[in-house]
């Protein structure tokens, strides 16, 4: 799914992070788990890690002595904002184009 829009202007590095973090948001992720899914260094990491929890994008909680890491609930995007329920779906679509 990815973050909203608004926070796409930001360094590779925290929008990988925010990206991330958006397709896990319930369990969130812990440093390790988010070193696998972004393509940087732990540097980078822990510098946008730091960043992001500066402008308030994410949330760091103690889950049973582990430290796991969430989106601030500004960053998910709503699964349904986008969706127009006169927009016709991908099968629509194909049946129209192949005269189905």
């Amino acid at each position: 799914m990815g973050a909203k829009p608004a926070y796409r202007d930001r360094p590779a590095a925290e929008v990988g992070i925010l990206d991330a973090l958006v397709d896990r948001a319930d369990e969130g992720m812990t440093v390790l788990e988010l070193r696998a899914a972004v393509d940087t260094d732990i540097d980078r990491i822990e510098s946008a890690l730091a960043a992001l929890k500066d402008d308030g994008l994410i949330v760091v909680n103690d889950e049973n002595g582990t430290i796991r890491i969430h989106p601030a609930d500004k960053v998910v995007p709503d699964p349904t904002a986008d969706v127009d329920p006169d927009d016709p779906s991908l099968l629509d679509v194909l049946r129209d184009r192949f005269g189905l």
